[in-house]
């Protein structure tokens, strides 16, 4: 978060985790295409046709991938490195769909005597059949999702669209990626003689599905496990040194709220888990300075008030911390803004 909407900070984690990006997508596209042209022995497809498949493919694993990243985070800790950095990752996913697209009306529709496009949308209107369904205009539809969010990535639309309407567009990366799976099962898949491309998109779409299953069901479990606070309103939550420094231990609270426990050196913190931008999970961000930092957007907040630093007016709830008979205790009552 920057109040003059500052590029990105090229940390050296960023700088390696976009290097590893760019290796591996590719890396991805050089498999693909060096397993298509040993495939077809005698006659194979053209270059550009093996690229067109290619760029798709990487495009479909990495917003598979992407919508695994956020039920992992929460299956693991493990997994918040790639979290903090997923815009990257979407970025890179429209770059992908892009090249492909282009590809796509480039060779089949730019030769033609009228508007690629429209040769596009018009060159086959089966839409009462699954067989021979205009599967094009699906991409077409979730390449305009797709562009939508990646222009709007940046702080500066996060801010000024506000929180509602920011988190309503980038919540469509699910009906993106239900497009893509339609997209390709009645594309490519129904131009295979073979099972191996349906199974695997439907394989990775299944997968996708069971991670947030299982994440939905750990954080019903984790709310149906709150304990109860003793008759002061104070809810036990371990030994400090359970506490990794510079992260928290997030508790449940009865009547739903969390708490997020953090230790920043010697120094114990307690603030609401949900962050005032969009109610994502401080508990889960990192310590710098004093501030937490959201792993999903970015957004600040002091430790010791709860507030933004300035000249943003954003806070969250803070609680009292204590320590008796070295076991860490925080009040689930919060305290008074200041």
């Amino acid at each position: 978060m920057a109040h003059d909407y500052k590029p990105v900070q090229w940390t050296p984690y960023k700088k390696a985790f976009d290097a590893v990006l760019a290796f591996g997508v590719a890396a991805f596209i050089a498999a693909f295409v060096a397993s298509a042209l040993t495939a077809f022995p005698g006659e194979r497809p053209l270059l550009i046709q093996i690229l067109i498949r290619a760029f798709g493919a990487a495009a479909l694993a990495l917003l598979t991938f992407i919508l695994m990243i956020g039920p992992l985070a929460r299956l693991s800790t493990r997994f918040l490195p790639i979290l903090y950095n997923r815009r990257h990752l979407g970025v890179v996913c429209f770059g992908l769909a892009l090249a492909h697209a282009a590809l796509v009306v480039v060779w089949y529709h730019g030769f033609s005597d009228i508007n690629p496009l429209v040769s596009l949308l018009t060159s086959n209107p089966r839409y009462v059949a699954l067989q021979g369904f205009p599967f094009e205009s699906l991409g077409l539809i979730a390449l305009l999702v797709l562009f939508v969010m990646a222009a709007t990535s940046h702080d500066f639309w996060n801010t000024n669209l506000g929180p509602v309407l920011w988190k309503a567009i980038h919540m469509s990366v699910y009906w993106a990626y239900a497009l893509v799976v339609a997209h390709v099962m009645l594309g490519a898949v129904q131009g295979q003689k073979g099972m191996a491309y349906a199974l695997i998109v439907g394989a990775g779409a299944v997968l996708v599905t069971l991670l947030h299953g299982l994440a939905g069901r750990r954080e019903v479990r984790f709310d149906l496990d709150a304990a109860k606070p003793d008759p002061e309103g104070w809810l036990r939550v371990g030994l400090p040194h359970d506490i990794e420094d510079g992260r928290a231990k997030i508790v449940a609270v009865a009547d739903g709220e969390r708490i997020a426990v953090f230790r920043d050196g010697e120094n114990l913190y307690a603030v609401s888990n949900h962050c005032a931008h969009q109610g994502g999970p401080l508990g889960e961000g990192r310590v710098l300075d004093g501030c937490v930092t959201c792993p999903w957007h970015g957004f600040q907040f002091r430790l010791t008030d709860g507030r933004a630093p300035e000249p943003y007016t954003d806070r969250v709830a803070t609680y009292a911390t204590r320590v008796l008979d070295g076991i860490v205790y925080v009040r689930t009552t919060p305290e008074a803004a200041t």
